[in-house]
């Protein structure tokens, strides 16, 4: 686009249309309310100039945009794809637009996009937080931008929140393994500072225990991070145990550890299920295709996106819109790499 199409005026495009600027305006804002031929004719103006719709001064008239934004905690883990998925629905079917940011699970980059957002006048923020109890997202909210926390429990009555049962979703995929017979089981996930790891970790403690199996057989083995690397390593670490000690089965905190660790065990020459049986979490597309199917407990990925976003609408253009903190209830999803 060139310096000259970027100075084009609604006045400019009235002229050429030979039609009121009120007409051009309500092209561009109440199209229903100018007929077919008009419409066109104008339509056609704009064209003809290259003029662009000034959006930035359209908002502060307005007084916010018609924009939504989701902070994600990380763009590389499929989890978050299938929730922006659903934010992108609902979003859409309230003419409004997505912005996703990235906070790679970095505290100063998020603080930094809720400020961008917020001089962008965005009608809305959905997060992910780094920590779900920090000061910056109070102060957000504080300021009259509506906030809705996503797969994060919300501690307090002052933000919307979405989540899933994570202390369930580690209960279903311990019971399932115990189910199945094993009495040795390793659970791979952290940092353990995650609210959900812990979550999780804390289900499957409560399921050995119900379960009257010994403390000492559920082992835990902690990651600095939810990736595929460090399911791996984690697997690596599990065949350095001695065989008396070395659990025949692993539940890992999301997915991606569950399929670092499916790689490792294959690529040694273990068998999965027979040599090691392995539950994972998230049910994301891979899940299901990998070499072995994996077993996962599922989270209403979309769900959790489109009622974000019902949410944090609702918030924006409801006088009497009440906080609310919803939680979704995880389903196992048997495959291969527990059943054989």
């Amino acid at each position: 686009m060139n310096a000259a199409s970027r100075s084009v005026s609604v006045k400019d495009v009235a002229a050429r249309a030979g039609v009121s600027l009120g007409t051009v305006s309500n092209v561009l804002n109440r199209p229903d309310r100018v007929s077919d031929p008009t419409r066109v004719k104008v339509e056609t103006a704009m064209r003809e100039l290259g003029f662009v719709r000034n959006e930035s001064a359209r908002q502060l008239r307005a007084g916010h945009s018609r924009v939504v934004a989701y902070v994600v905690l990380d763009a590389a883990n499929p989890f978050f794809t299938d929730v922006a998925q659903g934010v992108e629905l609902s979003a859409g079917l309230a003419d409004l637009w997505l912005f996703i940011c990235n906070s790679n699970n970095d505290a100063e980059r998020e603080r930094a996009y809720l400020d961008l957002l917020q001089q962008q006048r965005v009608q809305g923020i959905l997060i992910t937080p780094v920590d779900p109890d920090a000061e910056h997202l109070r102060e957000v909210a504080g300021r009259g931008t509506p906030l809705v926390v996503v797969d994060r429990t919300q501690q307090g009555l002052d933000l919307c929140s979405v989540a899933v049962d994570d202390v369930l979703g580690g209960r279903l995929a311990v019971e399932h393994l115990i189910d199945r017979g094993h009495t040795q089981v390793a659970f791979i996930g952290g940092p353990l500072s995650i609210g959900q790891v812990r979550d999780r970790w804390q289900g499957a403690q409560q399921a050995w225990a119900d379960a009257g199996l010994p403390p000492e057989s559920l082992h835990l083995i902690t990651t600095s991070a939810l990736t595929v690397v460090e399911g791996r390593g984690a697997g690596e670490r599990l065949s350095g145990l001695p065989s008396r000690r070395r659990p025949m089965a692993a539940f890992c905190a999301n997915d991606l550890l569950a399929l670092g660790l499916l790689q490792q065990t294959i690529g040694s020459g273990r068998r999965v299920p027979d040599d090691l049986a392995i539950v994972g979490y998230d049910d994301i597309e891979f899940a299901s295709a990998a070499a072995v199917p994996l077993t996962s407990v599922r989270q209403p990925r979309h769900e959790l996106g489109r009622t974000a976003t019902e949410l944090v609408i609702d918030e924006a253009t409801n006088p009497a819109h009440t906080h609310t903190q919803v939680t979704f209830t995880p389903e196992l999803i048997a495959r291969t790499s527990t059943l054989g």
